[in-house]
């Protein structure tokens, strides 16, 4: 097998069956073996050597793969050298005196199994090669045991069969885990676009309920554009243009997160605060994590109208290597975090609800030098 294929992709999916099918089919011939031993040559030290020589060539292959998820293309010629091509010789040269060598034929089968493996595990013409190469040995075997045409011929179908069918069965195992990942990836491409469409949306609205709103009332001369409220929400509309803007260079999707921490941020800019927001490279994160971020930085935010003395925020989320990390900070009165018990809703809307996520939340404040609230997930 060459490259590997991502984990849970319908390649590597259809790769794991055939490890298993071709392990199973090992498995078998050497139940077979086991008997055919214990029947024949309990007695005798060297046909549980080459049985026990089997296992290991069989736990070396099928092990590592089921392991690894792929076949190791060097250990499966290995199995073919010794299972195949070794042990049938040394089966007979060690059988008893009195055994016949058709008592010894159970590890012929092992060469079935060493070619369906080589079938699936390397490119067309090395598995070709290696069923020619198991063939000759069969067909050497039999002529040194002056097996009949008939017993000849039906090894060696069954050698050629075993290789053809593990063949064909991963080329079509192959073709559909190929299709899967395609219809997958045509499938997340079709929610990505459907999920860009529904935030294009979202942004019309939401400029035709604030810029197009306010620029329209200003030019049919409704509101003298001179007054502090009028300037005051052209402020608030400029910047929630400015962060729509950032928010469309950013490289990739556009996540969940952002989304919700921009609709907390209007929340608050209405109640009369001027937030100066800025998002880096913002991850994707499950639904309840974003929900929970966005709450908790709205009652930062909230907390900075009620108790921080300023009109002016600054929140500020960024991508980390294993999640995301937001603060709110203000320039306010501040406060002894040692003197001043938490209210309920900084433990419950934000420490509470940022342990209950997975995350945590810390606070830094003096009197007279501001608060700064910051939440990271994960904890």
């Amino acid at each position: 097998m060459h490259r590997q294929p991502s984990p849970g992709s319908g390649l590597q999916r259809a790769r794991s069956f055939l490890i298993l099918a071709t392990g199973l089919y090992r498995a078998s011939h050497l139940t077979g073996g086991l008997l055919a031993v214990a029947e024949h040559e309990r007695s005798r030290p060297g046909a549980w050597t080459v049985l026990g020589a089997a296992v290991v060539c069989s736990v070396l292959v099928h092990g590592r793969a089921l392991r690894d998820g792929a076949l190791d293309e060097r250990l499966v010629w290995l199995d073919v050298l010794v299972s195949g091509c070794l042990l049938p010789f040394a089966a007979v040269g060690w059988s008893s005196a009195g055994a016949t060598p058709t008592q010894a034929a159970w590890v012929l089968l092992l060469g079935g199994s060493a070619g369906a493996t080589a079938a699936v595990a390397g490119s067309g013409r090395r598995a070709l090669g290696a069923v020619l190469l198991l063939a000759a040995v069969h067909l050497c075997w039999h002529q040194l045991v002056h097996s009949g045409p008939a017993v000849l011929a039906g090894d060696l179908n069954a050698l050629a069969s075993s290789a053809v069918l593990a063949r064909v069965f991963w080329w079509y195992l192959r073709r559909q885990g190929r299709l899967l990942d395609a219809a997958t990836r045509r499938a997340l491409a079709a929610e990505a676009e459907r999920a860009r469409y529904a935030e294009r949306l979202d942004h019309h609205r939401a400029l035709h309920d604030t810029v197009l709103a306010t620029l329209t009332v200003i030019a049919a001369g409704g509101v003298d554009a001179n007054t502090a409220p009028v300037r005051e929400r052209c402020a608030r509309d400029a910047a929630y243009l400015r962060r729509l803007i950032q928010r469309g260079t950013e490289p990739g999707g556009r996540p969940e997160i952002g989304a919700a921490l921009e609709q907390v941020v209007r929340s608050v800019e209405e109640l009369g605060l001027t937030v100066t927001a800025q998002y880096r490279a913002l991850p994707e994160l499950p639904g309840e994590v974003a929900a929970a971020l966005a709450a908790a930085s709205g009652e930062a935010l909230t907390n900075v109208l009620r108790h921080a003395g300023t009109r002016r925020a600054h929140l500020t989320a960024t991508g980390t290597a294993d999640g995301i990390r937001i603060t709110v900070a203000d320039q306010g009165t501040g406060f002894d975090p040692a003197r001043t018990h938490p209210g309920f809703g900084l433990r419950r809307s934000v420490h509470a609800r940022l342990r209950e996520a997975g995350g945590r939340a810390a606070v830094d404040s003096a009197p007279g030098e501001g608060t700064c609230v910051e939440l990271r997930w994960p904890a």
